[in-house]
């Protein structure tokens, strides 16, 4: 999706990021320069640990991104701020569903929301959504978890960006984790165009440091090297195989899929409102089917 303030949008990220980096640029020539004798003397003693260590560890299995968790990034204790400030109104209260206060549920509502960052009705949903989202998980009613997914891979001019957003989230993920959510907003609600090259990592580096990444080092390495291209590529091939867990044969054949309890919601994706509605009457039904413990009798 590409929205109307896209490019100025994308222009003020760059100029952020690029101002938050150029503050870091000459510090680290100092530091450079200072521990260069040291790093050429202590690169001999190191070659054996590396050796012995570090190779183990990268050859063999796949990078898995810190906080990731049966296949996706939960969000209930980051910064959602973005997300809260996505729409300038409050979304319309249901007229026929009790408030969720009427029904309460034993544990929050599990919301799960797989993602394409290229899917142009991924970034409707965030849009319309992503305050009430952030309202519900604030108070304690719903448990969110995003699933970056790479099906869209193929769709930007042969630069893979699908896998390479996802592998960007999973860095941020890893990395900067409060800043998390705000990027997942930002790569779903200021998407390139479909069929275009996508931003390039240097790009999605940019605009992770703009939206409030620290140890900005470290997530920018590990968006520009593609970390995580290869677990993109894995936990998209795991989504695609078969029945999602906690649902009763819901399959991913599109994105955005949204799961309230494993239940799929198919309404509108740009209607805050019916999404309330099915999320309240999911929430309802759960609450009604709960059995009323039985009454111990008094002896």
């Amino acid at each position: 999706m590409s929205s109307d303030e896209t490019p100025g949008r994308r222009d003020a990220l760059r100029a952020k990021a690029k101002q938050v980096t150029a503050k870091q640029a000459r510090a680290r020539v100092l530091w450079r320069v200072a521990a260069g004798v040291v790093i050429v003397g202590a690169l001999t003693a190191a070659g054996i640990a590396i050796t012995n260590t570090v190779v183990p560890e990268v050859t063999g299995e796949t990078q898995v991104p810190r906080g990731f968790v049966d296949g996706g990034f939960t969000v209930d204790d980051v910064d959602l701020s973005s997300m809260a400030d996505a729409t300038p109104e409050a979304t319309p209260a249901p007229t026929e569903e009790p408030e969720p206060s009427e029904t309460p549920a034993e544990a929050p509502v599990q919301i799960r929301i797989y993602v394409d960052y290229l899917s142009e009705e991924a970034g409707v949903f965030e849009a319309a959504n992503a305050a009430q989202l952030a309202q519900w998980v604030t108070g304690g009613d719903v448990s969110l978890t995003y699933h970056p997914v790479a099906m869209l891979t193929a769709k930007s001019s042969g630069t893979k960006y699908s896998q390479r957003a996802v592998s960007a989230a999973a860095c941020v993920a890893t990395h900067a984790r409060d800043a998390f959510a705000a990027y997942n907003h930002e790569l779903l609600t200021n998407q390139p165009e479909v069929g275009s090259k996508g931003y390039t990592d240097e790009e999605l580096a940019d605009l992770a440091v703009a939206v409030g990444a620290d140890n900005t080092r470290a997530v920018r390495d590990c968006i520009e090297g593609q970390d995580y291209a290869a677990w993109a590529r894995e936990t998209t091939a795991e989504a695609l195989d078969g029945a999602l867990p906690g649902t009763e044969d819901v399959d991913l054949v599109g994105v955005p899929l949204v799961l309230v309890d494993g239940q799929a919601y198919v309404g509108s994706l740009d209607d805050p409102a019916e999404f309330t509605q099915f999320v309240l009457t999911v929430e309802s039904d759960a609450y009604l089917a709960t059995p009323t413990p039985t009454p111990t009798p008094a002896e």
